[in-house]
């Protein structure tokens, strides 16, 4: 089992930041940010491999959000700048692990709230 806890939204203004962070009890081999916006299907924001460090984005987001870790912490991280409207929604921490004998382990947060204002 692997816990993971989310913390850092908030109400913030357009064009604003805002840095999120996941304190997992353990890495596994992929950490991910979703988000959840009212009405929509939850999407993949961003990736990071936890052996290599690579990260991946939703290109609605590249150039303005960055994935991180600290494996000293076991935490994830989120840094997000020039906030926008349709940024605005439940953002979800997630850990994967590896494919094995066709099946994963696959774990969430509990969410934390983003609401970007105009």
């Amino acid at each position: 089992q692997v816990q993971l806890v989310e913390s850092g939204g908030g109400l913030v203004q357009a064009g604003g930041s805002l840095n999120l962070s996941c304190a997992a009890s353990r890495f596994t081999y992929v950490m991910s940010w979703y988000r959840q916006a009212p009405g929509k299907e939850r999407e993949l924001v961003a990736t990071i491999i936890i052996p290599d460090g690579s990260t991946t984005y939703v290109d609605s987001v590249k150039g303005r959000f960055t994935i991180s870790k600290d494996d000293a912490k076991n935490t994830v991280y989120l840094q997000m700048k020039s906030l926008k409207r349709e940024d605005t929604g439940v953002y979800y921490c997630n850990a994967k692990g590896p494919v094995l004998f066709g099946r994963r382990d696959d774990y969430w947060g509990q969410g934390t709230q983003v609401t970007v204002s105009s």
